[in-house]
């Protein structure tokens, strides 16, 4: 299957009836400036159809995206460090978890995107841990795969690997468009 459209629905910053629906979620999550916006433009051939920023904690809100008409991507904000007041950031956790852990929303698969360059960090492992206590269909992405040195790809995947045990791990380039038909192929069938 191929993405033949990709629009922006709206954002959200509270329960709301759009993601109460049938239509199939794939949510995106990561640390603050991984690149899940970038990711999803990647996939959907859409330049700047999700904001991109070289500030951390850009995305303050879940934004939703309706591809092919027929399913939805979902932008999670950040967790970790982001531009914001404590408050701000309290918020950001609420919405997060109350989206992926403490509602009737399901998603259809998952994608977990860190950094291949740093790891699987602390938070990264503790958002892995939780999304599997909660039964979610995982994929992890190693993104920024062209920042690691060609010597330490492999070493890199493997580590990641280790900690991800038992989840498809995905090395990923929006960039260098590596890994996008990968990935593609694992979130549209």
């Amino acid at each position: 299957m191929k993405i033949t459209s990709a629009k922006f629905v709206r954002g959200i910053t509270v329960d709301d009836t759009l993601l109460g629906n049938t239509i199939p979620q794939i949510a995106f999550i990561g640390r603050s400036n991984v690149g899940k916006s970038s990711l999803i433009n990647s996939l959907t051939g859409v330049k700047n159809l999700a904001i991109t920023s070289s500030l951390p904690g850009r995305t303050k809100e879940i934004n939703v995206f309706l591809i092919n008409k027929n399913f939805y991507f979902v932008d999670l904000p950040g967790y970790g460090y982001a531009r914001t007041s404590r408050e701000g950031r309290e918020r950001i956790e609420d919405l997060i978890e109350s989206y992926l852990f403490n509602s009737l929303y399901k998603q259809k698969k998952v994608v977990l995107i860190i950094d291949a360059n740093i790891g699987m960090t602390d938070k990264d492992e503790a958002m892995l841990r939780e999304l599997e206590e909660h039964g979610k269909d995982i994929i992890v992405i190693a993104n920024k795969i062209d920042k690691v040195k060609k010597s330490d790809v492999k070493k890199q995947i493997a580590k990641i690997e280790g900690i991800a045990s038992g989840h498809h791990v995905v090395p990923y380039s929006s960039k260098g468009k590596i890994g996008i038909n990968t990935l593609m192929n694992i979130v549209l069938k």
